[in-house]
This record gives C-alpha cells, structure tokens and sequence, in this order.
C-alpha cells in the first residue's frame, strides 16, 4: 500500500477549544459550571464564558436555570443519525478496500451482524482470474463464519450472550463444543482478528478484522477471502494489511482504531 503524505496542521485554537468544551461534558456523568470545566481544560473563565454562550445559541450545550451548570443537548446525536450508519460505513470502506484488494490480490468483504445474521454490505473481487466473490446481501450464521466470530469475539457480553441464545447452529452444539467454542472466542478477543482455513486440507482460507468500536455500536468485519495455498509465511502480511485498511476506515469514520500487535 503506497504511502500517504500527512496533511499539512493548521492553528484553529477557538475550534479546538469548542471542541475541547464538548468532549469535557461527554465525559461527565454529571453537568459540569463554568468553574468546573475552566479548572478541568485549563482555561480564563471570561474566554470560555463566551465559548459557552455560543455553544448554547446553537444548541449544542444547554445550562441548568438553577445551578448554571451546563450539559451536551441531543444535538450532536441528531447530526450524526442524519445519513445511515451503514450507508456511511459503505462509501467510507469502498476506495480503501479496493487497495487492498489490489494490494494483496485477494478478495475483500465487509460484514456486520443484524438481526442474528452475518451480513455482507461490501464485496470487492480480488484483480486475479481465479478468485472468491460473495455477493453482497449474502446472509450467514455469524457462528459458523469467521467473521461472525471475530464480530461475537468482539461485542459486549449480554449482547453476545443473546445472539448466541437465539442462533440455531449454537444451541445444536455440543457442551463440550460450546466450551470450546467460547475459548475459541476469548483467543479472538485478545487477538482482535480470526483466521479459518488452518488445516492444509482446507480450500479456503479467511482472515477477519475489526473496523469502527462495538462499544458505540458501530462495528463490521473486514475479511480477506482467499484460496488456502498452504503459504503460512503469507498471513502475517495479509493481518497487517487488514489492520492497515481497517485503520483507515474507522479513522475516517471519526473514531480511534486500536492495533494489536500480531501474535
């Protein structure tokens, strides 16, 4: 993947600090007074006193009548319900995936779980003649994909726990198998990606990443889908090239990308 020269930083101190106001009160529990958020960004109460009253006149933050103390309005949250998350999620994917995919010259999907299945929203075909193609729309049980288990790996407990309660495939397993299974999902979790297709039998081969934060609920799988040609030394750069893009793709969708190294 070609290198992309930084952007060049530009001095905009009254956006940072509206910006700085914003995130201070998101990560309060409680409302915070002018005191308490000058003494918290470290700033001159009379310049963050007119920050605030403009935050306020565009209904970004409002202030208590009694206690003065301010608090985010639903604002932030209208804006960015405005477009679909997962319409966003596509157009911000495609140009990347497309990269990798010539890159590496392997196919590449993006998937997420709705509604008890794994999903596919993106399909982009590897530029080789002989490649794997799953049409987007293609719905699957998130259990028995890696994709699926690198998204159940990765969700929160009681979210897991339900879609693992109401999926067909698991409730068939075994206990011994569901032990399994589960520990299968906690080596996913520390790793933060899943690969299938370990055996040398095996035909095809998968490997799986996460993109955006399942903690905000927004999270999807970036998968390369290849023909297992037995190449062990291959995977380490096909997970850093996923890491790579999957990186791009949830920066772009304004969140923070945590890279684990590979194990």
């Amino acid at each position: 993947m070609t290198a992309r020269k930084k952007s060049p930083e530009y001095a905009a101190p009254a956006l940072d600090h509206g910006l700085d106001i914003l995130e201070a009160l998101s990560a309060s529990p409680v409302p915070l007074s002018l005191t308490d958020l000058a003494r918290t960004l470290d700033y001159a109460p009379s310049g963050l006193f007119r920050l605030m009253a403009r935050l306020e006149r565009r209904r970004y933050v409002a202030r208590e009548a009694v206690s003065g103390k301010y608090s985010l309005t639903l604002k932030l949250y209208e804006l960015a319900h405005t477009h679909s998350p997962v319409d966003n999620l596509i157009r911000v994917a495609a140009a990347p995936m497309r990269d990798l995919a010539a890159e590496v010259a392997e196919s590449v999907h993006l998937s997420l779980i709705n509604h008890g299945r794994l999903v596919v929203l993106l399909d982009v075909g590897s530029p080789s003649q002989v490649r794997i193609s799953i049409e987007a729309g293609s719905q699957f049980s998130p259990v028995e994909t890696t994709s699926g288990r690198l998204l159940l790996a990765s969700s929160p407990t009681e979210e897991r726990e339900a879609l693992l309660d109401r999926d067909p495939e698991y409730a068939a397993m075994s206990a011994r198998r569901k032990v399994e299974f589960h520990r299968e999902l906690e080596l996913i979790r520390r790793r933060q990606f899943a690969i299938s297709g370990r055996s040398a039998r095996s035909v095809l081969k998968d490997l799986a990443v996460m993109v955006g934060n399942p903690a905000v609920g927004q999270a999807a799988a970036l998968t390369i889908a290849c023909l297992n040609r037995g190449r062990r030394e291959q995977t380490p750069h096909l997970v850093t090239a996923l890491q790579e893009c999957a990186a791009r793709i949830t920066l772009a969708l304004g969140l923070s990308y945590d890279r684990r190294p590979i194990l």
